[in-house]
């Protein structure tokens, strides 16, 4: 090869290997390590009730700045009256199935408030029967929501932390049926698409962190919210929970609120690319 040729391959090769600066996850100087949302902005999606909701009022009451439900449907009492407490909680109607409609919303949090620093991937359905009676309908409906919708939510809010030179954090809703099948209500599709998110808060953590952007889940256990409401009603309910030596009872969507806290807190800023179970009862069966 001649020597100019050789230059040449030889600088291309250099600009090649040239790192990408990592922007640090570091806290200010003067950071107080309280873990607090103070002068945050969070967006939720399914923050309209359930989980979500209980996550919007725990972050509320850990002084974030707003909070944002990005939910399809319309807020009912529980949302009003939570509120009515915490004027800095808002409602952008939201399909996260829509890509379009994730970024118009996106783009009114950051319009409304100058920024977002986090994004809790929280919205996603269920349906549990038998695996022999499942359609490739059915299959699609939850994987669209719980899968894909997740993963737009994060790549758009990571697209508008990177624009804006924010070192934001992104948390998905997985599930303790991500570990182990759930034996109180069998469902192999809502299983697969919670491993599926749990697995790529991995690889996301992996690939944002030179933009300062974190990425980790949480897999609850049974919480008592409208979709499980079945749980309790079991006729062998009283019969696992003699038997089990653990707490006998569902969740409180709150008591998930302090690991969503911890994780969209600057006192996380070493914490990427895990999950962290809140399994209660589940754990054991």
């Amino acid at each position: 090869m001649p020597p100019a040729a050789t230059e040449s391959a030889a600088s291309s090769a250099s600009k090649t290997e040239t790192p990408t600066p990592y922007l640090t996850t570091m806290p200010a100087d003067d950071f107080s390590w309280q873990i607090t949302l103070a002068q945050k902005v969070i967006a939720i999606t399914g923050a309209n009730r359930g989980i979500g909701l209980g996550i919007a009022e725990v972050c509320l009451a850990n002084a974030a700045k707003m909070v944002y439900s990005l939910d399809l449907m319309e807020p009912g009492e529980e949302f009003e009256a939570l509120q009515n407490r915490f004027p800095n909680l808002k409602y952008i109607q939201t399909d996260v199935t829509s890509e379009e409609s994730v970024e118009n919303a996106i783009n009114k949090v950051v319009e409304e408030t100058g920024r977002i620093d986090g994004l809790v991937a929280n919205a996603g359905m269920t349906k549990h029967q038998p695996a022999l009676k499942f359609e490739r309908a059915e299959l699609e409906k939850l994987f669209n929501l719980n899968v894909f919708g997740a993963y737009f939510c994060a790549q758009i809010a990571a697209r508008k932390f990177i624009e804006l030179g924010i070192k934001g954090s992104i948390v998905m809703t997985s599930s303790m049926t991500s570990y182990r099948p759930n034996r109180a209500a069998p469902s192999a599709p809502y299983g697969a698409t919670k491993a599926a998110v749990r697995n790529m808060c991995h690889t996301l953590a992996m690939e944002w962190s030179q933009h300062g952007i974190r990425v980790n889940s949480i897999s609850p256990g049974f919480v008592r919210t409208a979709m499980t409401y079945y749980v309790e009603k079991s006729p062998d309910w009283d019969l696992k929970m003699q038997y089990y030596g653990g707490m006998p009872r569902l969740a409180d969507p709150r008591e998930l609120g302090g690991a969503y806290v911890y994780l969209m807190s600057d006192a996380s800023s070493y914490t990427t690319g895990i999950d962290i179970p809140i399994a209660g009862i589940v754990g054991a069966w």
